[in-house]
């Protein structure tokens, strides 16, 4: 054998990179689609736990908290409620959505038959109406 056999030739090094360039450009976005449902799908999981803190939350005071008070009242008891039995929270601070945004809440709900809006503006941080993930 001599020395000019040995090793890869570059055209065989180029066609490697290519192949592995189409696998990447066919794969990536499939794998940052599911990403993205797995996202959606965990502040819907959210919005259900924090609904269910939300009604622990009214057990003990009596109401849910105002749009003022806000999910603030979950970690410190707001100025004048004397039932608060929290922090409600196991961490002692406001959640957040799967995006690192702080979640939209409203009581009275802004939308009918509801008692109080809770909302993830989804990726981007904008949406508003029908784009967003509520209760």
């Amino acid at each position: 054998m001599s020395d000019s056999e040995d090793g890869f030739t570059l055209l065989e090094l180029l066609v490697v990179i290519v192949i592995l360039g189409l696998l990447i450009g066919l794969v990536a976005p499939a794998v940052l689609r599911q990403l993205g449902g797995a996202r959606i799908s965990i502040a819907h999981q959210s919005i259900a736990r924090l609904s269910s803190v939300l009604d622990m939350y009214k057990l003990d005071v009596g109401s849910y908290p105002t749009t003022d008070q806000g999910l603030q009242a979950l970690v410190q008891a707001p100025a004048g409620i004397t039932n608060w039995n929290g922090p409600y929270v196991q961490s002692g601070k406001l959640p957040v959505d799967p995006w690192n945004h702080s979640y939209v809440y409203h009581n009275p709900a802004e939308r009918a038959g509801h008692d109080y809006d809770l909302c993830s503006t989804g990726p981007n941080g904008d949406a508003t109406g029908d784009a967003m993930i509520c209760n």
